[in-house]
């Protein structure tokens, strides 16, 4: 199990992130200690804040008062709600906050359902409840935790590399714009690009595209980005989403800078003859597109190939996912472009690429020993138009699941939120 605990001057906002999710059926109120009752047991947002109004009219000088602590059992946890209960008030008594009143929120939005306590660190005298070595005490309490309920532990847990992180966006699932937070918060952080077309290969395995906008507001010239999810056949199936929803790595400005930093980094990259080597020695022993794909996937790489309504290809990009980088063919070699592919897998010809022999400055086995982290010399602005929609073949996913384990089921929301508590508020001048 694993608790955050996060810190904020507004009790309002810490209540009302919870109460919406009530309000929407994907959470519950669990438990409350020394907060107002209701006749009809129900409770409102203005009756919870007051239950704790006297603790903070009594805080002396404590400038983030406010408490929204999150438990986090595995999701393969089967925890009953007693047991959540239970665990929240043995937590709380074990951080030195078993006498404060809080309320216990259990969250059922996302496939990992956790609980959020909402309390105060201030005691009823105003004095701030010390938070000493509160990292520390928090995961003895975890470890604790664990052991008395019989839940999986955080640290001996080794997670399965072939257990998928992330899953492609489902448009009829709902609730698409967390569906697509989860991605694109972490994607363009592991994940080398350097262009638009190469960001939005990537993003086509977890049905996403992005596109383009460009307008101007008062005169002055504005770009940015939108979002879709996609069906099946690669067509747009939602409505735009603004890239200020997924936070700053998902913009514009910075994507083209992290395009731009990219392509100096992975200038004359051991990498790159890396890549193109498997991609040639996968060649020598496919026979159809199909093969061809499947021995890719093998080697750890993914392939995004581009045809236009007549079924000709025009573009197609390797995707590396030892390496992370990503590849346009022609990038990598004359013989791996997309006309190259188109007349080996649309004319009939069975006409495979060929493999021309390329003195090299440096061996693959020295290529192999340097650091995989470089990429192409030369590529153009980061968003070159290509002229083509953006209508990609789905391809495997599963490889990306052991490389992006960490954001496995990450509620996006909740990210935002403890963000915002961590920021000092600033009042409004009058």
């Amino acid at each position: 199990m694993i608790a955050k605990i996060g810190r904020g001057s507004s009790l309002y906002g810490a209540l009302a992130y919870n109460y919406q999710k009530l309000e929407k059926e994907s959470a519950q109120i669990l438990f409350t200690q020394k907060i107002i009752q209701s006749p009809d047991c129900n409770y409102s947002l203005e009756q919870l804040s007051r239950s704790f109004e006297l603790h903070l009219l009594a805080n002396r000088k404590t400038e983030k008062p406010i408490l929204h602590i999150s438990l986090n059992p595995d999701p393969k946890d089967n925890v009953s709600d007693t047991d959540f209960e239970n665990m929240a008030q043995d937590y709380m008594r074990q951080m030195g906050y078993g006498n404060q009143p809080f309320v216990v929120f259990k969250h059922t939005d996302i496939d990992r359902t956790h609980i959020h306590i909402v309390s105060v660190c201030v005691d009823a005298d105003g004095r701030k409840i010390s938070d000493k070595f509160e990292k520390r005490r928090s995961m003895a309490a975890c470890r604790t935790l664990e052991k008395q309920y019989g839940l999986i532990s955080a640290v001996e847990k080794k997670q399965e590399a072939h257990n998928p992180a992330f899953k492609p966006v489902d448009y009829k699932a709902g609730d698409i714009k967390s569906q697509m937070a989860s991605i694109l918060s972490y994607l363009p952080k592991y994940y080398q690009f350097q262009t638009f077309g190469a960001y939005n290969a990537v993003l086509s395995l977890f049905n996403i595209t992005a596109q383009e906008v460009i307008g101007e507001y008062n005169g002055i010239p504005k770009q940015g980005l939108v979002y879709f999810a996609l069906n099946k056949q690669e067509e747009k199936a939602s409505s735009p989403f603004k890239a200020s929803l997924f936070g700053k790595s998902a913009g514009y400005l910075q994507l083209q800078s992290q395009c731009s930093h990219n392509r100096i980094k992975l200038k004359d990259s051991p990498v790159k003859e890396s890549v193109k080597e498997k991609i040639q020695s996968v060649i020598r022993t496919a026979s159809n597109e199909s093969e061809f794909r499947k021995k890719l996937m093998e080697e750890r790489i993914s392939i995004v190939v581009r045809r236009n309504a007549g079924g000709r290809i025009y573009g197609i990009t390797f995707i590396d996912h030892k390496s992370r980088s990503v590849w346009n063919g022609s990038e990598l070699a004359k013989n791996l472009s997309a006309n190259t592919f188109n007349d080996w897998w649309n004319n009939n010809n069975n006409k495979k690429p060929e493999n021309p022999i390329h003195k090299s400055s440096f061996s693959q086995k020295d290529a192999m020993m340097k650091t995989e982290t470089s990429q192409l010399p030369n590529t153009p602005d980061f968003l070159i138009k290509e002229n083509m929609p953006h209508t990609y073949e789905q391809n495997s996913f599963d490889v990306l699941g052991a490389l992006l384990l960490q954001a496995q089921a990450e509620d996006y929301e909740e990210k935002l939120f403890d963000s915002r508590m961590k920021r000092k508020i600033k009042r409004r001048r009058l």
